[in-house]
């Protein structure tokens, strides 16, 4: 228990569980939705990062069991110039710093760190680098991690 003073807002806050809805026009794709176990417990004791960090993977991996096997997932920043980033990392540094590994479309060597404030990402579907290798997918690798941390 934390001896930090809340006020009675921010406590019922930090106890609600989280939730995820979604409504699509085909509605075969809402099903895919999976959000871990670790994810369904109460939000008190996790940063804003954590909770980023968690929530994108969610995404991520959502996405990529939507994707053929000749595609991979990338992020794309809105509200700038840094393109398209091949995901082949995701961490967060507490308590609010979220970041992403990877290349751009050039292959170069690339990192994304954003502010949880300032989080605002698309993914996208980007052909593999190499055709005549399986397409690398990291959405259960990370979804692993936060189920059995001790794992990676």
């Amino acid at each position: 228990m934390s001896d930090e003073i809340r006020t009675t807002a921010e406590a019922a806050e930090a106890d609600v569980l989280p939730r995820m809805k979604e409504i699509h026009t085909d509605p075969a794709r809402a099903e895919k939705a999976l959000v871990p176990d670790s994810l369904k417990q109460p939000l008190k004791d996790k940063s804003a990062a954590q909770w980023a960090y968690e929530r994108l993977i969610v995404y991520i991996r959502n996405f990529e069991a939507q994707l053929d096997a000749e595609h991979e997932v990338a992020v794309g920043f809105t509200g700038g110039e840094a393109g398209v980033l091949r995901i082949e990392g995701m961490g967060y540094f507490d308590p609010d710093i979220v970041t992403f590994y990877g290349s751009d479309t050039s292959g170069s060597k690339t990192q994304m760190i954003q502010h949880v404030t300032q989080l605002n990402v698309m993914l996208r579907a980007i052909a593999k680098p190499q055709p005549e290798e399986p397409a690398h997918r990291i959405g259960f690798r990370l979804v692993r991690d936060i189920e059995e941390p001790e794992a990676t």
